[in-house]
């Protein structure tokens, strides 16, 4: 999943695809570069971003999704927490509902069982704003698993496909250091539950935190952990550094499943 923010303020990205051209061209790379799925964003959820209205998130993604619906045979999912932002993503051409709140905004789930699309549920311990003041769990992995079904339960008694579901652990939102890498080891676990796994790790904070490295120099760190989470069971990884982490997921699927030249 090539991750395609095209906000201001995003933590790795900045404001480098804020336009709809250059949203784009990263888009035509992403597709170059082997992902199956491109995931747009209008809303920054790094830590102690501010909410965006949503006329501003609209305009932002839908030019980006039916420029993207018209030029590649790809998925698209929408990196988004409102209803009327996923309703014009979908309309626009997405098919795919990514939210950091796990569809709790009134009417989300309603919606999404009614246009059918595939969602993806995360954990997040707060809000953006202030999700990383000073996140505390008992049992870091019992109590995101149970949220995931928890809400997995809720979603399929909305009308949502039981098979439409993804989880996501939430890897850096309203977690700290040692939860994040908790959550890594134990991704078994969230893989047992028995849906679609995706994994988001890359360029964050906790990788700059261990090897003492900036946003701009996490890859190495990002494509090992990439590669142990798909060891662990995870079906989906969302990445910014796509060309990378698609060589390195080969390979991994190579020793894990076998190759045929």
């Amino acid at each position: 999943m090539g991750i395609l923010n095209v906000t201001p303020d995003s933590f790795s990205d900045g404001n480098r695809y804020a336009t709809t051209a250059a949203a784009l061209e990263r888009a035509a790379q992403i597709v170059r570069e082997g992902a199956a799925i491109i995931d747009v964003g209008g809303e920054s959820t790094r830590p102690g971003a501010e909410p965006v209205a949503e006329d501003v998130e609209i305009a932002r993604v839908v030019p980006v999704i039916e420029g993207i619906a018209a030029m590649a045979d790809i998925a698209i999912s929408v990196d988004s927490s409102k209803p009327k932002v996923m309703a014009a993503a979908v309309a626009a051409g997405a098919c795919i509902v990514n939210d950091v709140y796990a569809l709790r905004a009134a009417g989300a789930r309603a919606w999404a069982a009614e246009a059918g699309v595939g969602v993806c549920l995360m954990h997040m311990q707060g809000e953006p704003r202030t999700m990383q003041a000073n996140p505390q769990y008992a049992d870091v992995t019992a109590e995101v698993a149970e949220f995931l079904e928890r809400e997995r339960h809720s979603c399929i008694e909305a009308g949502i496909a039981r098979e439409s579901i993804a989880f996501d652990p939430g890897i850096g939102f309203g977690k700290g250091l040692a939860h994040n890498l908790t959550l890594l080891r134990e991704l078994p676990r969230f893989a047992a539950l028995g849906a679609p796994l995706i994994v988001g790790v890359s360029r964050k904070s906790f990788i700059g935190r261990i090897l003492g490295a900036a946003v701009d120099e996490r890859l190495y760190g990002g494509l090992g952990l990439a590669a142990l989470a798909v060891s662990y069971g995870a079906s989906i990884i969302r990445t910014h550094d796509v060309a990378a982490t698609h060589d390195a997921l080969r390979m991994v699927g190579a020793v894990l499943q076998g190759f045929e030249a």
